[in-house]
C-alpha cells in the first residue's frame, strides 16, 4: 500500500504560533490598559505616560524621616512599608511630583517614554527642571511659529510707522 506524502512545513506552523502569540500579547496590553485607566478614574488624572518605570534606592532614602515624596504623589502610588517606601506601578503616571520633592538627588529614578517614541530618564530636580524647560521651550518655539510664520508677516502686523 503506498503511503501518502504528509509533509509538514514547520515555518508554517511557526508563523501561526506567532501570530497567535502576538494576538494574545495585544489583549493582555489591553486589558491591562483598561484596569489602570479603571484605577487612575477616581484620582482624575490624566496618563501623559502610559509607558516608564520608577525605582527607589532604599539605600539612600530617608523614608522613615521626611515621606515627602508619599505627600506629593498624587495618585497614592507610593506607600510606607517597614522596609522603606513601597510603589505601586500601576498607579504611577510617571509625572516627576516626587522627584521634585525628595531631599536626596539620586534616590528616585523614573524613567518614562513620550507618544512620540522619545524616551526621558531623570532622579534629580535639576535634571526635571532642564527637561520641562526643554519641552516648555519647543511648545513655545512652535506656538510662536504657528503665530508668526516669518519674520515679514510680523513686521507687517507690528512694524514701526515710518
Amino acid at each position: 500500500m503506498p503511503q501518502k506524502n504528509s509533509s509538514v512545513d514547520i515555518f508554517d506552523l511557526l508563523s501561526g504560533n506567532e501570530e497567535k502569540a502576538q494576538k494574545a500579547k495585544q489583549e493582555a496590553e489591553e486589558t491591562k490598559k483598561k484596569q489602570r485607566q479603571e484605577l487612575l478614574a477616581p484620582t482624575k488624572m490624566k496618563d501623559l505616560f502610559p509607558k516608564g518605570s520608577i525605582s527607589i534606592n532604599k539605600h539612600t532614602c530617608l523614608g522613615v524621616q521626611c515621606k515627602l515624596c508619599i505627600k506629593a504623589c498624587p495618585t497614592n502610588a507610593l506607600y510606607w512599608t517597614s522596609q522603606g517606601i513601597g510603589v505601586t506601578e500601576d498607579l504611577c503616571v510617571h509625572c516627576e511630583a516626587c522627584v521634585l520633592s525628595c531631599m536626596v538627588n539620586d534616590c528616585i529614578k523614573i524613567s518614562r517614554k513620550r507618544e512620540n517614541g522619545k524616551e526621558e530618564c531623570f532622579s534629580r530636580i535639576k535634571d526635571v527642571v532642564v527637561l520641562d524647560e526643554k519641552v516648555n521651550a519647543k511648545k513655545r518655539f512652535l506656538r510662536v511659529k504657528e503665530v508668526f510664520p516669518s519674520w515679514e508677516e510680523y513686521c507687517k502686523k507690528y512694524g514701526s510707522n515710518k
